[in-house]
């Protein structure tokens, strides 16, 4: 009896393993972020998807790959657009899609910086004292009245002599406008990066371009956005390799893949998520759903991974990883 019983507790195995030992970082002597990133290749969990994710993002570097980075825009809220800055000033991403909100809040924070503020706050109290809570960052509304204006003097001059325009044509001369160097929108208008936003009105953008168009009493003035849609499948369905870095989900996410689509995939993809798969949305679906789709494509070595974290704690070592904490791309 106790022969048998210990069978079902401790049923041994002469298996061999070619696989690498479970092993982290050694943090005896000098510290070095590098080696660190290295070892999370053995780490387990999610710090082995991090290190997978590195290495696929070095791949698209190695065959200059034409880089899609999608975020949302409680990405821009945060401390990750001055990441997100950097990778478009530094050359290592060729196409940016995004919201609505990202854009509104880029704008923002050129001029007024939001605060960081609590988690567990009194929201009846933060509504009648003017200030909005982004998770434990405040906003006060203020950013908005001052948003407002300065958006009725850009429309004036963006639909002067056009009066249907684009939502990249709007990223664009907007950004040009601005003078922050830590704006996304300043950086890609300066060295030429499409910034797609396909829900354009889905934000305070929307909200005041109907106030536009009631003060101005003018109903000819819209956002079009089949040729912005036009414009990104010819332009991946030219580039020879392409890798996508998926922060978040919703529409920007679903773009880059539904317009790799028409190339047979991407070549490349990396997801960094907080989503559920079990509800079966799009936020929450992994790369190999997408396989299935035709919209990442399947390769014998690992071409995509998801990191299943969220992306303040995720994303700058994954720029610091791929690119070199110096900023230039790890030979």
């Amino acid at each position: 009896m106790e022969d048998e019983s210990r069978e079902h507790v401790v049923p041994g195995s002469d298996e061999e393993f070619d696989s690498p030992d479970v092993r982290g970082y050694d943090f005896r002597g000098g510290f070095n972020l590098g080696d660190m990133l290295d070892a999370y290749a053995t780490t387990g969990f999610q710090a082995t998807h991090l290190a997978e994710a590195i290495d696929i993002v070095e791949k698209m570097q190695d065959e200059d790959a034409q880089v899609y980075l999608t975020f949302t825009s409680n990405i821009v809220s945060s401390g990750l657009r001055e990441v997100v800055a950097a990778l478009v000033r530094e050359g290592h991403v060729d196409v940016l899609i995004t919201t609505s909100g990202s854009v509104a809040e880029d704008v923002i924070k050129t001029e007024k910086p939001f605060k960081m503020g609590d988690w567990d706050a009194d929201e009846a109290e933060l509504r009648e004292r003017g200030v909005n809570r982004l998770g434990n960052i405040f906003v006060p509304s203020d950013r908005y009245v001052w948003l407002e204006e300065y958006l009725y003097d850009f429309f004036d001059d963006f639909f002067d002599e056009e009066r249907v325009r684009t939502p990249t044509e709007f990223t664009r001369e907007l950004g040009e406008t601005l003078d922050d160097p830590d704006s996304v929108l300043k950086q890609a208008a300066d060295n030429d990066v499409t910034v797609y936003c396909p829900a354009l009105t889905d934000a305070e953008v929307g909200n005041f371009l109907y106030y536009y168009r009631q003060r101005t009493d003018t109903d000819d003035v819209g956002i079009e956005v089949l040729d912005d849609y036009e414009r990104l499948i010819d332009e991946g369905m030219l580039a020879e390799t392409t890798g996508l870095i998926a922060v978040g989900g919703g529409v920007p996410k679903h773009h880059a893949i539904m317009t790799n689509l028409f190339r047979g995939g991407a070549d490349y993809a990396v997801y960094i998520s907080t989503g559920m798969e079990g509800d079966g949305s799009l936020s929450g679906a992994p790369p190999d759903e997408a396989v299935s789709w035709g919209k990442i494509k399947s390769d014998d070595e690992t071409n995509y991974t998801q990191v299943q974290a969220e992306a303040t704690l995720v994303l700058p070592l994954l720029v610091a990883g791929a690119f070199g904490t110096d900023g230039s791309h790890k030979s």
